[in-house]
């Protein structure tokens, strides 16, 4: 438990950072920044665009570092997490100073984006290279992402008391803690943790392969991104996470604005509202332990159902405006952020087993490349989300803090203050903030029916792939074994485990 721990703090950064994107960065933009909703949404969808494209680079890179002084000292996966400590440090307090325009946060959010990619697309593959057994993967996974619950939470909260303070730096403060929070747990990350060693037999015969060019490298990498689509399990796995995290982002970037003006709580509410996301921790303890028993497909349909209900209730309350509303936006909010911590805690503890079919399909260790393109898809589809809000906003007449002559909601507020929307702003602000994720969460629960991966058929597999890597005959599978790889796959069982390989690449059995 002690090395999953050291695993797991990482997420503080990554699932902090990406809680900052989707719930912090729009209203701070917006209301902090002096920059319009849509130039919101297209500061966040262009630096992630540029960043997820670097990203596509940096799986490969990771996974060849050993071919490199660098990498035989510190470690492929290691080094970039020895770097990235005093990156976070100088960098990711720029992107909260006030007031410094539209280029100011596009150029430091652009480098505070790939920072982050560089520590984390290694970091990713530690569960692969650590152990091959489910349960300890599991164990692995599961702390994560009970850290990265606590993460959730501390964004929001830390803001939401220091704001409440009417500090005019609140959120400058917040950069600096978090700054400081970040590069603690990468530290703590790297002494902790372990990758696959490389052995002189194996160092020697990379050495005696010829060099390739780095535009042939460049080349090879786009073809094995593609190649990572030749993989069913993948492409469903990957279709139920971008869908499913899209739209959790969609509602998280919506709901302080739809608490200050759908409403008309305060700016602190829509906060701790968010940092109700508290109720996670227990509930990622408790989807640790089904995760074993039930599978994901059991924690996906609880959490879509359990959102679904929420978001809806939301558009209730808005229609409805009842009596109390405070209190029934903080049961709402509780009941979704239930949903929401058992949604983000799944697709990462199915993602270390995508590689084993991999495996079997390619006879290569690629667990890099998955993982940059599963990060590129994630920042994709994350900003498009954001922009997207941004668009409808301000489509809805939207009035950003400082429009001139126009009435606040509260007389008495100095600093950024919120303005009184018009009922089609209000109105647009609400049906984004419900129909956004309501949308996106229901393909996902849809598409989730469809998956095949789970800790039975995952063992079926190893054992299939032991059994080749120690020279056993295709001719041998057993029946059952034949269609669990050909399912989860979604190949033929004879087109599986090839006999050629692309060039410089490397058998699992030599």
């Amino acid at each position: 438990m002690g090395r999953s721990l050291g695993f797991g703090v990482l997420d503080l950064m990554g699932g902090g950072w990406n809680t900052i994107i989707s719930g912090l960065m729009l209203y701070f933009f917006t209301t902090y920044g002096g920059v319009t909703a849509t130039q919101s949404g297209s500061i966040m969808f262009i630096a992630r665009i540029v960043d997820a494209v670097v990203s596509l680079f940096i799986g490969p890179l990771t996974d060849n570092l050993f071919r490199y002084r660098v990498g035989k000292k510190y470690g492929r996966r290691h080094f970039f997490l020895m770097i990235g400590v005093p990156l976070l440090l100088l960098i990711f307090p720029l992107l909260f100073i006030a007031g410094r325009g539209y280029w100011w946060y596009l150029f430091v959010y652009l480098a505070v984006e790939i920072v982050i990619a560089m520590i984390l697309i290694p970091w990713e593959t530690l569960p692969t290279e650590m152990t091959d057994d489910y349960t300890q993967r599991t164990k692995l996974s599961s702390t994560r992402m009970f850290l990265s619950a606590t993460a959730t939470f501390l964004v929001f909260f830390i803001p939401a008391q220091i704001k409440s303070t009417n500090n005019p730096n609140a959120y400058f403060i917040t950069g600096l803690i978090f700054a400081i929070l970040f590069a603690v747990a990468v530290s703590i990350s790297y002494f902790t943790t372990w990758e696959r060693k490389l052995t002189p037999e194996f160092l020697a015969e990379l050495e005696a392969r010829p060099k390739v060019s780095m535009t042939r490298e460049v080349m090879q990498s786009v073809k094995s991104f593609g190649q990572a689509f030749r993989n069913s399990s993948f492409n469903k796995h990957l279709a139920v996470y971008l869908l499913s995290f899209t739209g959790k982002d969609f509602f998280a970037s919506a709901l302080t604005f739809y608490a200050v003006y759908a409403v008309h709580e305060s700016e602190s509410v829509g906060l701790y509202l968010q940092a109700l996301s508290i109720v996670g921790l227990p509930v990622t303890i408790w989807a640790g332990f089904l995760m074993v028993k039930r599978g994901p497909n059991f924690l996906w349909g609880v959490s879509f159902s359990t959102i679904i209900i929420a978001v809806l209730a939301l558009g209730l309350v808005y229609l409805i405006q009842p009596v109390g509303i405070l209190a029934w936006l903080i049961v709402i909010c509780a009941v979704y952020q239930a949903g929401r911590a058992v949604l983000e805690f799944t697709p990462w503890n199915v993602y270390p087993f995508i590689p084993d079919v991999d495996k079997l399909i390619s006879r290569q260790d690629r667990a890099g490349i998955y993982a940059a393109v599963m990060t590129f898809g994630r920042k994709s589809t994350g900003a498009v989300a954001t922009l997207l809000l941004g668009w409808i906003m301000d489509l809805g007449g939207f009035l950003e803090p400082g429009t001139a002559n126009r009435p606040k909601l509260d007389p008495s507020c100095v600093d950024a203050c919120p303005l009184v929307q018009t009922s089609t702003a209000t109105h647009t602000i609400a049906a984004a903030t419900v129909f956004g994720p309501l949308i996106l969460i229901g393909i996902a629960l849809i598409i989730s029916r469809f998956i095949y991966l789970n800790a039975e058929t995952h063992e079926v597999l190893r054992a299939e792939i032991d059994r080749l890597e120690a020279g056993g005959s295709k001719e041998d599978v057993t029946p059952e074994a034949r269609k669990v790889c050909e399912k989860l796959t979604g190949h033929r069982y004879e087109e599986l485990w090839p006999e050629e390989l692309p060039e410089g690449a490397i058998a699992l059995n030599e």
